[in-house]
């Protein structure tokens, strides 16, 4: 391999016994990449407040806020990953930070909500560059397995500290300006790590055998996209309504296609062969539902805290240092246990946490405002997450032959972040749908003057109780305030139900699904590539994989 310094490295028996050049520069930019394209996915959970205060918005809008980037990261990952194999990953980083950079301008200036999605789409597509970019490139200039492994639990350490930090240095931006400073702050951020990649990092490419699946990655964008709006406008637009079905309908068909053009494609986004495997197929569930689950539960927690409680950005925080803080916290806990414990034990248990904390979050008190009560609950679905994504890409690695771990650690990080993808959509149609019936079925006994009656009914019917929940006291429909708030308390108290339970579901499965499987032993330097990490053994190619 041919750097951009001009050196070639050897991936043969020697390479390991001296420094790749580069090494550092490029594991410098690797995890300042990484850093900053965590902290533009996570920057919107201390803001939801200040977005419906400022823009006006309504439930389902500050869902598309949070889920537009997922939504993108998902559909395209793949494909980035063979663009950097292809172009090379240095060339993929800088146009991805570069992207990254003008989608935070964008939502800086946004006039409105819709212009704020492009912000957050234009993020998502720059972060699916730079996450499976960061991660080969380092792949590319370490040579041993001990090297390999440490220049990628740093990585996954910067990524799982970006989660950490962006809600706090959101809301701190935030209180001192306004919500535009902080994402004034992330072009910022991207600028500098742009020029760091440039500056540092080596470039490296794998072209060999990879090639487009075109049809594969249309017919999955359409069905996902139209999948995830009908589940998001369904609440407020109605279930039934044609362009909610069409949804649907349409959608379902391009998945179907999606998977027949995947059973002839030469170089698949799925290999659906890996499911024949019921180690992998139990693996890949448990990475869609557990993920569900641990982003849901965030993204009820910021609206909980935010557009219902209307609490400083700095107190909507807090809790998300102790829901995203474990992961980075515990790598080298997780990294060892991973060694000495079957990983399919340390996923049951990290969903069993994060089921137990979820059911917890469930019973809080709505007119609470108090961040105490957050404390265990958080703390105990934080330990979970960093218990289940580590140990859910070992598992899926553990069950398959060496040849094929590229594409089992890269199909099992799709399915993961599909998992994330999915999680604020089903807890924003879950809790509206709930906060809506429960407020439309009390509204009429509610004892209010015809006058704010009246309003209460038109300002709900435009924006469902979260809209009536937001109305100055003394705007006309305010009398309904408190059932608002109650309605709100109640359907994302059964959000986090549904987290529970999904949470719950994902570890039964664990304990019981990997009942009389094989799994072959593990490699040095594999399990701890997680989360999101491709094992690259020595002499392999680089796979093409995500965080």
């Amino acid at each position: 391999m041919t750097l951009n310094n001009g050196t070639t490295t050897s991936h043969g028996p020697t390479a390991g016994a001296a420094r790749t050049p580069g090494y550092a520069g490029t594991l410098a930019a690797a995890c300042a990449t990484v850093f900053v394209a965590q902290v533009a996915n996570a920057l919107p959970a201390s803001l939801n407040g200040l977005f419906q205060e400022d823009l006006h918005t309504h439930g389902s809008q500050l869902t598309w806020i949070t889920a537009a980037f997922m939504v993108v990261v998902v559909c395209f990952e793949f494909t980035f990953g063979v663009l950097g194999d292809l172009f090379g990953r240095r060339r993929l980083v800088a146009t991805g930070t570069a992207l990254l950079a003008a989608g935070s301008t964008v939502a800086a200036l946004a006039p409105t909500v819709q212009v704020l999605w492009i912000g957050a789409a234009l993020n998502g597509l720059g972060a699916g560059a730079m996450f499976p970019g960061s991660l080969t490139s380092i792949t590319a200039v370490t040579r041993s397995a001990r090297e390999r492994t440490h220049a990628v639990a740093l990585w996954s350490g910067f990524l799982s500290a970006g989660a950490a930090v962006s809600p706090l240095l959101g809301g701190m931006f935030a209180r001192i300006g306004s919500w535009r400073g902080s994402f004034w702050v992330l072009v910022g951020l991207a600028l500098v790590s742009m020029v760091l990649t440039l500056l540092l990092s080596a470039e490296s490419k794998a072209p060999e055998g990879r090639t487009f699946d075109v049809a594969g990655q249309i017919t999955f964008a359409l069905g996902l996209v139209l999948i995830l709006y009908g589940a998001v406008e369904g609440p407020e637009s109605g279930w039934t309504t044609l362009p909610v079905m069409f949804a649907f309908v349409i959608g379902a068909c391009f998945l179907a296609a999606f998977v027949v053009v995947e059973l002839g494609a030469e170089s698949p986004i799925f290999d659906l062969k890996l499911f024949r495997d019921r180690a992998f197929t139990v693996s890949s569930v448990v990475a869609v539902i557990g993920m569900l689950a641990f982003l849901g539960a965030c993204f009820a927690t910021s609206m909980w805290l935010g557009p219902v409680q209307h609490q400083d950005p700095i107190r909507v925080a807090v809790p998300f240092l102790l829901l995203q803080g474990p992961a980075f916290l515990l790598i080298p806990v997780v990294s060892r246990l991973l060694h000495r414990v079957a990983p399919s034990w340390l996923l049951t248990t990290g969903c069993a946490l994060m089921a137990i904390g979820c059911l917890l979050c469930s019973r809080l008190d709505i007119t609470d405002p108090g961040l105490g009560a957050f404390v265990a609950p958080a703390l105990l679905i934080g330990v979970g997450f960093a218990l289940t994504v580590s140990s859910v890409t070992a598992v899926a690695l553990n069950s398959v032959p060496l040849k094929l771990a590229g594409m089992a650690s890269a199909t099992t990080n799709m399915l993961r972040d599909l998992g994330f993808a999915l999680g604020p959509v089903v807890v924003g149609a879950v809790a509206l749908s709930h906060a809506g019936s429960v407020f439309g079925s009390g509204l009429s006994g509610a004892g209010l003057s015809a006058g704010q009656l009246a309003a209460a009914r038109e300002v709900f019917g435009a924006g469902g109780p979260i809209a009536v929940n937001s109305l100055p006291p003394d705007a006309p429909g305010a009398a309904a305030h408190a059932l608002a708030l109650d309605a709100l308390g109640s359907g994302f108290g059964t959000a986090f139900l549904v987290c529970g339970v999904a949470a719950a579901a994902a570890a039964v499965l664990t304990a019981f699904g990997m009942i009389g499987t094989h799994s072959r032993p593990s490699v040095e330097g594999e399990a701890s590539a997680s989360p999101g990490l491709p094992p690259v053994r020595d002499g392999e190619p680089e796979p093409a994989a995500t965080a």
